[in-house]
Parts: structure tokens; C-alpha cells; sequence
């Protein structure tokens, strides 16, 4: 199965490849410690909070590349 913005952070976080798309949009994806307690958090759940603002403006471009990565 692929991943996209309804996977769950913790997948999301394991998979390099979408944690460095991520990465491009939210620098502290895989270097702050705090990510771990939204592991159980979908990403666009984690975009609807205000302090994921810039994610929230990039969701449809993250799930693009997200999807693009195929399985």
C-alpha cells in the first residue's frame, strides 16, 4: 500500500523517501523529538492544527509526491 497524506505520521516517518518530501515543507520532520507524540496522527489530521500552518498550505503538493512514490 502507498502512502499519502492519510497515512499515519509514524509510516510516514519510517518511509525516507516520503520523510524527506516532508521534509521540504516541514524542516523538523525527522529531527524533532516532539514528531513522536503525533506518530498516531494521520498528516492532514497534523495540518489542521494551527501550528502546521505551512503544511496545511502544502497538503495537495505533499500528497502529490506523496502518491508518486507508489508502493
Amino acid at each position: 500500500m502507498g502512502v499519502s497524506v492519510d497515512s499515519k505520521i509514524k509510516a510516514l516517518a519510517k518511509n525516507e523517501a516520503a520523510a524527506d518530501i516532508i521534509c521540504k515543507y516541514s524542516p523538523g520532520f525527522k529531527t524533532d523529538p516532539q514528531m513522536k507524540m503525533v506518530y498516531g496522527l494521520t498528516l492532514r489530521k497534523l495540518a489542521s492544527f494551527p501550528q502546521a500552518k505551512e503544511l496545511a498550505d502544502h497538503l495537495d503538493e505533499i500528497d502529490a509526491e506523496l502518491k508518486a512514490l507508489g508502493d
